[in-house]
């Protein structure tokens, strides 16, 4: 239900409690107590608990991959193959195609803007070296410089893909990603004679988010590392944490002004599918209230000189207790008021 319609419910829930109490206390807050009448059905009655109250705001969101990257040819030549739509490729695998010559998937935050050479010297060359590394080679030291031995073990690497074992390595031939990526969708197609910076394809990641669009007003539930809660199409609820919040102007339509808006991207505690892109639902944390007194917000009763209390039964009596009220959630209520304790009986509405 969501913070939407919290305060119609709560609103609409303790008048409904005020219509079924039984006693109203009058004069000073305290306790009043009585007897029900012999023969009389007894009181229905919901039990005092001590909980964690955990007050959750709803709001709708996008099942995906997250933002697409796009992959660009560095080189000139016809594009003669392209992975499907969906399809996962992992380290030291072909992203596509270029007469025939493979563009290699490699891990790493540098893109790559040079040709490596015996004599380059860098970050980037390590970075290089690393993936070199992970896909089995040996026979050279992992750090910044390009190395003899580094450019033996890149011709065998060459050999293996089937190009020229030249022992360098040009930035046209592999492409950078954080890790493995999911095709999103290709830009163009198999026979497209592509110049450098043509668009080749779209990719994410792999692993599955749900991305929520929240207004600058509810810019206090979006805090990284807060758990969530995700209800998935088929009504499957899976634990979540927030990793990212950014804020993003969003274009007006029909001339409008651009508003403002908080991007959240959460990640799953839990393993998740997704094929594409899918409506779900995510509870945010509004507020929490651990290790107190709650009753269900229907045992409240509007007491006439203010304020509210219960009706504690106890066995055929029943006295009426004031009670503060604090962080409603799920249909319960936090409560404080004298000589209250859990396991204690409180009046409902028949």
């Amino acid at each position: 239900m969501g913070a939407r319609r919290r305060a119609a419910t709560v609103a609409g829930v303790l008048a409904a409690g005020a219509a079924v109490a039984a006693v109203t206390v009058f004069g000073m807050p305290g306790a009043r107590s009585g007897h029900r009448p012999a023969g009389r059905a007894p009181v229905p009655t919901a039990g005092i608990t001590r909980q964690t109250l955990v007050d959750r705001e709803d709001h709708d969101g996008t099942l995906g991959h997250g933002d697409a990257t796009t992959i660009s040819s560095r080189g000139a030549g016809t594009v003669t193959w392209l992975p499907p739509e969906g399809a996962t490729i992992t380290r030291g695998k072909a992203v596509f195609r270029l007469d025939d010559r493979p563009v290699v998937l490699l891990y790493g935050p540098i893109p790559a803007y040079r040709r490596l050479a015996p004599g380059a010297r860098g970050a980037d060359v390590e970075q290089f070296e690393r993936n070199l590394w992970a896909l089995g080679r040996r026979g050279f030291t992992v750090d910044r410089a390009y190395s003899a031995a580094t450019a033996a073990a890149v011709r065998d690497w060459q050999d293996d893909l089937g190009l020229t074992k030249t022992g360098s390595v040009d930035p046209g031939q592999v492409v950078y990603a954080a890790g493995a990526v999911r095709v999103d969708s290709l830009s163009t197609q198999a026979g497209t004679v592509a110049g450098p910076g043509a668009a080749v394809e779209k990719v994410t990641g792999t692993a599955p988010l749900a991305l929520v669009g929240l207004d600058q007003s509810a810019g206090r539930l979006a805090r990284r590392g807060a758990a969530v809660r995700v209800t998935l199409p088929g009504g499957k609820v899976v634990p979540g944490r927030i990793t990212k919040v950014a804020t993003v102007a969003v274009r007006g339509e029909n001339g409008e002004s651009a508003t403002t808006r908080i991007k959240v991207v959460v990640g799953f505690d839990a393993a998740v599918t997704s094929e594409g892109t899918a409506a779900v639902t995510v509870a945010f944390t509004a507020g929490e209230r651990p290790d107190v007194l709650a009753v269900p917000v229907a045992a409240l009763l509007a007491l006439a000189e203010g304020g509210h209390g219960v009706q504690v039964v106890d066995g055929a009596a029943t006295r009426t207790v004031a009670v503060r009220t604090g962080l409603f959630a799920d249909g319960r209520v936090e409560i404080s008021g004298a000589g209250l304790q859990a396991g204690m009986k409180v009046a409902m509405p028949s």
